[in-house]
């Protein structure tokens, strides 16, 4: 996948990789899965860490600012721990169906 979404996906994982020594990697899920560009579409990823605080929040929500001001995205991100994510099941279900999971590093990983 060599798109705009997938820039992005790599300046987040790369930017969450050096600040968070917990962070796993993100899931890609939504209207960008086909890797095109949706005007007014937010592009929906949910990102997985060890502990996720209103601490760890605090520190994510700048770095999302900043990767959508400099690439002109809008990020819909929801940050999780795995244990987390699997009790919102509604959303974890459509994760799990549609989306593809990107590691720390970036990488696209097979289901």
């Amino acid at each position: 996948m060599t798109s705009p979404v997938h820039d992005v996906i790599k300046a987040v994982t790369s930017a969450f990789r050096k600040k968070f020594d917990d962070f796993k990697g993100v899931y890609l899920f939504g209207q960008f899965l086909d890797g095109k560009n949706h005007q007014g579409e937010d592009i929906e990823l949910v990102a997985i860490f060890d502990v996720e605080d209103k601490s760890k929040r605090g520190e994510i929500w700048p770095i999302i600012g900043k990767i959508e001001t400099e690439m002109d995205v809008c990020i819909d991100l929801y940050p999780y721990t795995m244990d987390d994510f699997k009790k919102d099941e509604e959303l974890y279900s459509e994760v799990m169906e549609e989306g593809i999971f990107f590691d720390a590093l970036g990488i696209m990983q097979d289901k």
